[in-house]
């Protein structure tokens, strides 16, 4: 008879937001195991595939209470500014707001490439003796019942729990079988990623710039080995471009993305590949179930106008681990609803907060015309020139708004 491998929680789903969240856990005494499809070696193999994350500096102090700042040190380069425009920068016609740090604040956010994101918490999970990585595997089947949580995988292995965390993605098979009511659609955007070596410096400073096309976004990244000046892009255009924007040569490519930039940083040179993919919005009604909680992007997907979407998941990663970690210090069920009610009444709201509100300036700059594009440049003057509003604006950026975790104030549970 097959043994059932048991542990305080499952986690479907081994990407950034899982590993992160089996981590947390891990820290503080429960038991973990992540189940995922993808092989874990492939996931880290030397290369820089262009994909990069904003971290906010209220999930970075997370990352230091876990040991996982220290491990990306001398990967991250700080946000100390964020240059918005509507249109080029170098297009005069003003209505720019900039959201610079004072010396001694912390930065907005820290960019840093997400396999060395990867890196990190691969050698983070390998000195955590409560984290169990099943990877690749394969789930054939799962039960849900009052008593837990049973998985079979396909080499006939069985895990059981009281609880299954989802973090599988957007695409969430867990997610769909269960049940969950999302709300979608298409913004008929595709979203351009990569890497670019650039003349100028960028002095830590991103820059988004909105187009009736679509954002945007040039986000600062550490020189590499050869001493050169790097940033990551995120070019938003429309569905019937997309392709022809694919098939450009390098050279061509670059040459439009000079021209979006305004030449802001100078000549450029691609430094990794172009990654191309289909934008939309989807949101979860509820992110519990019965003896289920939703994470990251299983939850919510959101339009990487603002750079938030990782982020928002490492709030949830944040939520569900004081919850259960508090939970499991009063002798409670991992799996029992009213614990499952406080993950959803304190991430629910901001949760849906952020997706509306990104979903709101998506459309608002995506407006066409002149009157529009005044209306845009007085609200960013607006913003420009009042203080509080301004700081609203940072606190957010940072991820310091609304109630924190004790994990995002930097502090243990």
């Amino acid at each position: 008879m097959t043994e059932i491998q048991r542990s305080d929680v499952i986690i479907s789903g081994g990407g950034l937001v899982g590993q992160t969240l089996a981590l947390a856990l891990a820290h503080h005494g429960l038991s973990v195991q992540v189940v995922d499809p993808a092989d874990p070696v492939a996931a880290i193999a030397p290369g820089f595939d262009g994909r990069a994350s904003a971290i906010a500096s209220a999930t970075w102090q997370m990352f230091e209470v876990l040991g996982i700042a220290d491990r990306l040190a001398g990967h991250g380069c700080p946000i100390r500014a964020i240059k918005v425009g509507d249109g080029a920068p170098d297009s005069g016609r003003g209505g720019d707001l900039d959201f610079v740090t004072k010396e001694g604040d912390p930065p907005l956010g820290t960019m840093v490439e997400n396999r060395q994101l990867r890196i990190a918490l691969a050698a983070a999970l390998a000195d955590a003796p409560l984290v169990r990585r099943i990877m690749p595997a394969t789930v054939i089947s799962r039960a849900v019942d009052s008593h837990g949580v049973t998985l079979t995988l396909a080499d006939g292995t069985i895990l059981a729990a009281p609880l299954l965390i989802v973090a599988e993605g957007r695409r969430s098979p867990t997610r769909d079988a269960a049940g969950f009511h999302i709300a979608n659609w298409s913004y008929h955007h595709h979203a351009i990623i990569g890497a670019v070596a650039h003349e100028r410096p960028h002095g830590n400073a991103a820059y988004e710039i909105f187009y009736p096309s679509g954002p945007f976004a040039l986000l600062p990244l550490i020189n590499d080995e050869q001493g050169r000046h790097r940033s990551a892009f995120v070019w938003t255009v429309s569905e019937k471009d997309g392709p022809g924007f694919a098939k450009l040569g390098d050279r061509g490519f670059t040459a439009e993305l000079e021209k979006r930039a305004g030449g802001v940083l100078g000549a450029m040179q691609l430094v990794a590949p172009r990654m191309t993919y289909p934008l939309g919005f989807h949101h979860s009604a509820s992110i519990v179930a019965e003896r289920i909680a939703l994470v990251g992007d299983a939850a919510h997907g959101i339009h990487p106008i603002a750079g938030q979407g990782l982020n928002l998941g490492l709030r949830d990663v944040a939520a569900l681990t004081e919850v259960l970690v508090e939970g499991a210090r009063l002798g409670l069920d991992l799996g029992d609803a009213a614990l499952l009610a406080r993950y959803q009444r304190w991430r629910g709201l901001d949760n849906l907060m952020v997706s509306l509100a990104t979903d709101g300036l998506t459309r608002l700059f995506g407006i066409p015309g002149r009157a529009a594009a005044a209306v845009r440049r007085t609200g960013l003057g607006a913003v420009q020139r009042l203080p509080m509003l301004k700081r609203f604006f940072m606190d957010e950026a940072r991820g310091e708004a609304g109630d924190l975790p004790r994990l995002l104030a930097g502090a243990e549970i």
